[in-house]
């Protein structure tokens, strides 16, 4: 998703850091780019080719660039890194005429590009190279699939979660007897357990990132808008928000920070290092930190030390719906010769084929195969979220500019839940902002 966890800790990394990764390669291979997020981690994993040995999400990719390379004969992949999400660089390398070969994608953003013939329809390629799209999970599918052509190789599904500190879930009481957390079934019971963690903890029952954020209150307001079975999107040209539905979800974002039970004025960087020393008690964040926060959980002396869970957001309204959205890879349109595709399908299916080991950094597999493997389940906590793998929910695919509008919506419920607006203003402006910038999409 962005550059995560390292990155919380450690600092931003600069945008379009280019790096070669792997060994020394012979010139007469054929030299393809790939454009990814994820961070830079090379000073942990500039030379590891065991992917076993690498975790989280930088770590884990540069570790399969690195063994790809390694092993390719023919093929040699340099990588370009980019600050997320990268879409600004890609418009304009994609305007000059100077496109990566491969490049990252949300599959929210696909049908941007793809409807503007930017991207290489892949269904004859995936056939020719082995990759069974008949093992796609539902969700995957359904997010690389474009108007019955398939863009890109999906590589991930990730969605919304509730990563827990049960030190301090233990300390509030609010553990039941076989040790797991007792989830609310309502925002009743949440904002009663709110006020019972508070009492008991000192500290505030969530960790938010609510500053300079772009999808945080969106993805939540998603998730409380399908658990209400809210049909916000019935036209994917205009948005339905000043509904009940909405205002119950937007009065619960309110309540929550006015009550003080959410940490406040901090970034993703500064709510993601947060969670891990303690600051509160759920931070409401995305399956990509799973790996990170298990390495935590495993120190000694730490606030999640022996105490880190992690659930599906919890169905506050009865209904087990949460947004989810799928990174992705596709091959931009560049007029590329015959051995320059075939090398970015060979380097496709390398990554289809370790579907498993990106799996490890807590994003959902994209292959049934993977997601019903004994050897995935047995991860930790993955039991407890596979049911995400047919619960995660994705807008429309025919609905575009999704990340604007997920800027819009975050922006504004961030406003009315910092009272700068009423809640039925807050509802007015962002569906009159993203309406207007769906009316302009092309």
């Amino acid at each position: 998703m962005r550059s995560r966890f390292a990155l919380a800790l450690t600092g931003p990394v600069l945008a379009g850091l280019v790096l070669a990764t792997g060994p020394v390669w012979a010139q007469d291979k054929t030299e393809i780019s790939l454009s990814r997020f994820f961070g830079a981690c090379e000073a942990d994993y500039a030379d590891v080719t065991d992917v076993s040995k690498a975790h989280g999400e930088c770590g884990i990719i540069t570790a399969l660039i690195n063994k790809f390379n390694a092993e390719s004969p023919d093929v040699h992949v340099k990588v370009d890194i980019v600050e997320w999400p990268g879409y600004d660089q890609l418009t304009a390398r994609l305007r000059s005429d100077d496109p990566p070969t491969i490049s990252v994608m949300h599959e929210a953003v696909i049908s941007d590009y793809a409807s503007r013939d930017l991207l290489e329809p892949l269904d004859e390629d995936f056939k020719a190279a082995g990759i069974d799209i008949s093992d796609f999970t539902e969700a995957a599918k359904t997010g690389v699939t474009k108007d019955g052509k398939i863009y890109a190789l999906p590589f991930d599904t990730h969605t919304w979660l509730w990563h827990i500190n049960l030190n301090l879930f233990k300390q509030a009481g609010l553990v039941s007897d076989d040790g797991k957390p007792i989830l609310p079934k309502s925002p009743e019971e949440l904002l009663a357990q709110a006020k019972q963690f508070k009492e008991k903890t000192g500290k505030p029952y969530f960790v938010q990132a609510t500053v300079n954020e772009q999808a945080n209150y969106a993805r939540t307001l998603y998730t409380l808008l399908y658990q209400q079975n809210s049909d916000f999107f019935a036209d994917p040209t205009q948005i339905k928000l000043q509904t009940p539905e909405a205002r119950n979800a937007v009065e619960l974002f309110k309540t929550i920070y006015q009550d003080g039970d959410t940490t406040k004025d901090q970034d993703y960087a500064a709510a993601t290092a947060g969670f891990s020393q303690g600051d509160g008690g759920v931070y409401i964040m995305g399956t990509w930190l799973i790996d990170s926060y298990n390495e935590e959980a495993a120190k000694p002396g730490g606030a999640l030390s022996n105490g880190y869970y992690v659930v599906p957001f919890p169905q506050l309204y009865g209904n087990a719906k949460v947004w989810a959205d799928g990174h992705s890879w596709v091959v931009p349109k560049a007029g590329l010769d015959d051995a320059k595709r075939k090398a970015a399908v060979k380097v496709l299916k390398f990554l289809w084929d370790n579907d498993f080991e990106w799996a490890r950094t807590g994003h959902l597999p994209v292959r049934t195969s993977v997601a019903t493997s004994q050897a995935f389940l047995d991860l930790p906590h993955r039991k407890d979220i596979v049911s995400l793998t047919k619960d995660g929910t994705a807008l429309p695919q025919a609905v575009k500019r999704q990340f604007g509008l997920q800027e819009i919506l975050t922006e504004e419920f961030n406003a009315a839940a910092q009272n700068q607006k009423t809640v039925d203003q807050a509802l007015a402006d962002a569906e009159s902002r993203v309406n207007e910038l769906l009316a302009n999409a092309k």
